[in-house]
């Protein structure tokens, strides 16, 4: 899991790159000027940002090295330019990466994770705001400070993370967390779910209910 951020102005590239970071399990934001890109990643610890050159106002190449001067954020440069030069400027001012616009969306995510990869950036982790949530180590933590949750409240928010914006039924969430030889019922994931969002105190309400169904974690 990577936090990513697009910056584009085009609504319909932004779409595309947020539904295939999704497919491969990324939470994204995005910005459509360099001035607002800037103030986002001033405030938040990206993973990687694809950024287009041609932005209204602030260019990409002079939001990069706004960006270099406070982070060493991954960054890839979108380009509707095949030009050398626009490239050699890209990486001398310190892209990790340039891509070609009209672009394949599975081939950006895969140049997405190599440039996180060689940074040696864990994806084991979800982050949102201040919540983070590690899988492998299965612990929470709220703006910097370990969350107490039980052994099951935690199972429960990896699943529900990792299945983020999906609406799942209370018998998928039995399915999956308690496994098929757990015999309960609806109240056991109602109640599991009240205690975790109570323990998630200000983002209790990324848990949302589905009404007449179950649950998701909605970001």
């Amino acid at each position: 899991m990577a936090k990513l951020l697009i910056v584009d102005d085009e609504l319909k590239i932004r779409e595309v790159v947020r539904e295939y970071a999704v497919i491969n399990g990324h939470s994204i934001d995005e910005a459509s000027d360099g001035i607002s890109a800037i103030s986002m990643i001033e405030k938040t610890n990206y993973d990687c940002v694809i950024l287009d050159i041609m932005l209204p106002g602030l260019d990409g190449f002079s939001v990069l090295k706004e960006i270099r001067k406070i982070k060493q954020t991954s960054v890839i440069m979108l380009s509707a330019r095949q030009e050398e030069y626009d490239k050699l400027h890209g990486f001398e001012i310190g892209a990790d990466d340039y891509v070609v616009k009209p672009f394949s969306p599975k081939e950006l995510m895969a140049r997405v994770k190599a440039v996180i990869d060689r940074k040696g950036v864990k994806t084991s982790n979800f982050k949102h705001l201040g919540l983070v949530v590690d899988y492998d180590g299965r612990t929470v933590s709220i703006d910097g400070v370990k969350a107490n949750l039980t052994p099951k409240e935690i199972e429960l928010l990896i699943y529900m993370v990792k299945n983020k914006n999906i609406a799942l039924s209370r018998a998928k969430i039995m399915e999956e967390v308690w496994k098929y030889d757990y015999m309960g019922d609806d109240r056991t994931v109602d109640t599991h779910v009240k205690m975790l969002r109570h323990n998630l105190g200000k983002y209790r309400d990324l848990v949302v209910t589905v009404r007449g169904m179950g649950y998701k974690f909605e970001i």
